[in-house]
């Protein structure tokens, strides 16, 4: 419908011209507003992770975006990707994650507690969606699982709560050994978690726990060097997203230095190192978009309660065993879900 002052222009010969100007102007504008209109439409997520884009880890943001893609978010189409990588240092994570906060993403989806609470600390009001990470509740990012409030929720891995039973298999293993070590990552919150859980594990089996903060990867030859000088019988490594980074390197100083190696994801086992018992990453992050679809269609991210893992892997490492000359005792062979050979 045309407006007064455009009815009273058709009727004036200059302004009929200017009229058909205006209007073949404005058909040759409209596509182009509305695919400007469109591109606003499309959300933007942030990604930030605190490891590095290694195949094996880009694997459980893959599985994320084909989720995404399930629910009918295509990047390049209805959603757009901002990624950010730490490569396991976490002095980047707070320029990263003001980076995101300053180019207004919709929701930041983050992997590994460091880059929650980067993105946590950047921001009070985007939503903040984990994909992994250690206990939120026990890093006082939200007050309970089940009623987060503010701005964040997601995925926990709650991987202190693994370390008992990560140090019982360590012990099925090695039977004799009184001394074992710890490693994890200072840097984070779930480093520190994992390091008290295991220290109490260890005082009820007996066992003593040797650990050995690293907050760096320059730092691993020194600490490998101490536990063989500290006769160290085994080692467990905890969850890092920078270890995640070095695991191979990890699997072959631990070669290297004798020591059996317990660690808390396939992709480590994968590398070279002894056994590993854990979550199922993959499925962890399938899992993850169905709340970032929620907060999009309008839901609090304080209103969805923190969701735990289902799915725990354990993987054993046959050539591994047989260069540090280890019989798998077969009770543990048969529970295990993957063999490499």
């Amino acid at each position: 419908m045309i407006d007064p002052i455009g009815s009273e222009l058709l009727h004036h010969p200059l302004g009929r011209r200017r009229f058909m100007v205006t209007l073949a102007g404005g058909l040759l504008a409209a596509p182009l507003a509305a695919e400007g209109q469109q591109e606003e439409k499309v959300p933007r997520i942030g990604l930030l992770d605190y490891s590095s884009p290694d195949q094996a880890r880009i694997t459980w943001w893959e599985a994320f975006q084909q989720r995404m893609r399930e629910l009918g978010y295509v990047e390049g189409r209805t959603v757009a990707f901002e990624r950010r990588w730490a490569h396991g240092d976490v002095e980047r994570l707070p320029g990263l994650a003001t980076d995101l906060v300053r180019l207004k993403v919709n929701i930041i989806v983050t992997g590994g507690s460091p880059a929650a609470l980067a993105a946590k600390t950047a921001t009070r009001t985007i939503p903040i969606v984990m994909a992994t990470g250690a206990d939120p509740v026990e890093q006082g990012l939200v007050p309970s699982l089940g009623q987060p409030g503010g701005n964040l929720t997601g995925m926990t891995t709650l991987s202190a709560d693994l370390t008992a039973k990560r140090l019982q298999l360590l012990r099925e293993l090695l039977p004799k050994a009184s001394r074992v070590a710890l490693l994890f990552d200072g840097n984070s919150g779930g480093g520190l978690l994992s390091a008290r859980a295991t220290k109490a594990a260890g005082k009820q089996m007996g066992v003593e726990i040797l650990a050995y903060d690293m907050r760096k990867p320059s730092e691993f030859d020194h600490a490998f060097s101490a536990m063989t000088k500290d006769r160290a019988g085994g080692l467990d490594v905890a969850n890092s997203p920078m270890f995640f980074t070095e695991r191979r390197r990890i699997a072959e100083l631990a070669l290297k230095h004798r020591l059996p190696t317990m660690v808390g994801s396939r992709e480590y086992a994968e590398a070279g190192a002894l056994v590993s018992y854990g979550t199922d990453y993959v499925d962890l992050f399938r899992r993850v978009p169905t709340y970032v679809d929620k907060i999009l269609r309008g839901a609090k991210p304080g209103d969805l309660p923190v969701e735990q893992p289902t799915k725990f892997e354990l993987v054993i490492n046959l050539k591994t065993a047989k260069a540090l000359g280890l019989t798998i005792p077969a009770s543990l062979l048969a529970r295990a879900d993957q063999v490499i050979e």
